[in-house]
């Protein structure tokens, strides 16, 4: 018999369980089980509102079990309603799968692959069952077994076709429910599958999927739900004033993924802590302890923002995210200016307003006085600059200057950019152009 953890005791310190059929953690402890949580594939990256599903799938395989991760494929091509008030975009098939391989990639930061290994984690994606099933063929074999009583009774039904700014429910998303659950059906035939998971709106959906392999397959199949994020202050979990917190370094910077876990309240720290991160109980514990004796020193968000960006990034991402934040909020040099990339310098400063300048004024050096008024506009008049620089206020790449300062091509950052910097807080950009 293979040896395995308590799953569902992991979950439930970790807060993370909403529901849970009855009988689930018993059979979970007798021996090895797979278990499945559908990916929605509509981009090729996943963000942190996928996080939760995913790091349910890591946890049960640490905890000696077979995590499966199923690409909705086919469901990606018709929309599942829960929650939602419109029908998503459907994809092709090239595309669909270009997002699974990248989704993939993603995917294996958590989870191994490692098919030597009996609880190796698997992908499977559901276009390749459904794509061959005629519509006749799925309504005798599938639809017969489910009535519309059954499936109108599901909350993630109810509320669309309740909802005030609804225009009704298309059939294609009414029969969502059914490919979903004949999902759970194959992968409890194919891959002995015997327990879906996902977030609390899916549990409609995962319990029709049972429904299914009791009726169908003669079977019994199992369902556990996890909470749905919630940020303390009522605004949305994973979403930034640029949208979505991608996992994907191109769409979301490992600086900016990192800010956003760094400005978490401490009470969203010492929840998602337990959720996102690997740390065992008595040192989350502890560092929340600590953190409630100290809350000033923000460990809990820092630990919180460094774990889980070493995680989906990699540690040289986390050291270059922590030097990219003291640039603003600690002590830095010039050295550490230069070694930012140009879109992590642009991370860093945005919002700081800017000004472009020719790069032939550099040819004979650009008088620091030129810089802060004439050219940028950074400082109102020529007198008000002599001030700051006799006050010694003025830096330029985080290097106070005097007012003989002038700047050439050697004090370019990636070669295009330059930082202003009167005091602590007020910087300027200069972008050569």
């Amino acid at each position: 018999m293979a040896t395995v953890k308590n799953f569902i005791e992991e979950l439930q310190w970790r807060d993370m369980i909403h529901d849970v059929m009855p009988g689930t953690e018993e059979h979970l402890l007798e021996t090895m089980r797979a278990a499945y949580i559908g990916f929605d594939p509509t981009a090729d990256s996943l963000h942190i509102g996928n996080l939760v599903p995913i790091m349910l799938l890591s946890f049960y395989q640490r905890c000696g079990h077979k995590p499966i991760a199923l690409v909705g494929g086919a469901t990606g091509m018709i929309g599942d309603p829960s929650g939602k008030s419109s029908e998503r975009n459907l994809l092709d098939e090239k595309t669909l799968r270009h997002n699974q391989e990248a989704i993939k990639k993603q995917l294996e930061r958590f989870l191994s692959f490692d098919n030597e290994a009996p609880n190796s984690a698997v992908m499977v994606n559901n276009y390749d069952w459904m794509q061959n099933f005629s519509f006749l063929e799925f309504i005798r074999d599938v639809g017969k077994h489910m009535t519309v009583n059954y499936m109108m009774a599901k909350d993630s039904v109810k509320n669309r076709l309740s909802g005030e700014s609804s225009d009704g429910m298309s059939f294609t998303e009414f029969t969502y429910q059914l490919v979903q659950g004949y999902d759970f059906l194959h992968l409890y035939r194919e891959h002995n599958s015997t327990l879906q998971m996902g977030g609390s709106d899916q549990w409609g959906n995962i319990t029709t999927g049972t429904e299914l392999i009791r009726r169908i397959g003669k079977g019994k199949g199992y369902a556990l739900t996890c909470p749905l994020i919630t940020k303390s202050d009522g605004s949305k979990f994973g979403k930034s004033e640029g949208g979505n917190v991608w996992l994907d370094a191109k769409r979301t910077s490992p600086y900016k993924f990192y800010q956003y876990w760094l400005n978490s309240s401490d009470e969203d720290a010492a929840k998602y802590i337990k959720i996102f991160t690997f740390l065992e109980q008595s040192e989350i514990e502890e560092l929340i302890t600590s953190h409630q004796e100290a809350p000033h020193q923000r460990a809990l968000q820092k630990r919180l923002a460094e774990e889980i960006t070493r995680t989906v990034h990699s540690q040289e991402d986390l050291d270059n995210a922590i030097s990219a934040s003291n640039i603003l909020f600690g002590k830095s040099t010039s050295d550490h200016l230069k070694d930012l990339d140009a879109a992590t310098f642009l991370d860093v400063f945005e919002g700081v307003p800017q000004a472009e300048v020719s790069k032939e004024v550099l040819n004979d050096g650009l008088d620091i006085i030129a810089a802060l008024v004439e050219q940028t506009g950074f400082l109102k008049s020529n007198g008000e600059a002599r001030r700051a620089l006799k006050e010694n206020s003025i830096s330029v790449n985080k290097e106070k200057v005097t007012d003989s300062f002038k700047i050439t091509e050697n004090d370019l950052i990636n070669k295009q950019f330059v930082l202003l910097q009167r005091g602590k807080k007020n910087y300027f950009v200069i972008r050569i152009v």
